[in-house]
């Protein structure tokens, strides 16, 4: 069955340009031009996936991605034209899963659709759980628990807390996390990475200035302590 998508952008000719594309290697594309209709239709619709422009008329993109998050569970990924930071910081908060600057390389956001939409291994079971000190990831119902209080946590996030999980103890080149996770090499510049691991230190209860749990190597990657 192919995966429904939610295209949400006011310029036609991208728009009509995306969807070719993405309806080429396999999507089911839907566009809409007004970020309140595109509200509407994510909370009374389903998707399996919305690619939100942030200029838009009616409401923004971050009004509409804080405004459909709670009930989407889906993967969020904004799209800017400014690629300035802070609106890549803002959309992170709000709960997109990733982010991408205009103009949209069509192939690039296929590779990072496709990576968002990873099925969970149909082997798990409940059973199966990835613990880390008090820290417990079970694939097979995408939940995060610390203590055993529930963690709410976007589908990005989960997909890098339980990749790291995976790897506790051992030091994760960001450049790896890139193409194990976006499946794209890292430029060097693109901050994604990042700025998901901020958020999921804050839900963590992570200390931002002196973490324990996901550490900083400079100059490397990532650590998730043991």
């Amino acid at each position: 069955m192919q995966d429904r998508l939610l295209l949400v952008e006011d310029d036609t000719h991208l728009a009509a340009m995306v969807s070719d594309f993405l309806h080429e290697h396999g999507f089911t594309v839907e566009i809409e031009n007004d970020g309140e209709l595109a509200a509407k239709r994510i909370l009374h619709d389903r998707f399996d996936a919305i690619v939100l422009d942030i200029g838009l008329p009616g409401l923004n993109g971050i009004d509409v991605c804080r405004a459909v998050r709670h009930q989407f569970s889906g993967p969020i990924i904004v799209l800017t034209a400014r690629g300035e930071e802070i609106d890549e910081v803002v959309a992170l908060e709000v709960g997109a899963d990733d982010f991408m600057s205009k103009p949209v390389r069509p192939r690039a956001l296929l590779a990072r659709l496709k990576n968002h939409l990873r099925k969970s291994d149909t082997q798990l079971t409940e059973e199966d759980r990835i613990i880390v000190g008090d820290l417990v990831v079970t694939p097979a119902k995408r939940q995060v628990t610390i203590g055993g209080d529930t963690i709410e946590m976007t589908t990005a996030e989960f997909d890098l807390i339980e990749y790291l999980a995976l790897r506790a103890g051992s030091v994760v080149a960001r450049k790896e996390i890139y193409v194990d996770l976006l499946g794209l090499p890292y430029d060097g510049l693109d901050r994604s990475i990042d700025l998901r691991v901020s958020r999921v230190r804050r839900k963590l209860g992570d200390d931002p200035n002196q973490p324990t749990r996901i550490k900083s190597v400079r100059g490397v990657g990532y650590l998730m302590a043991k």
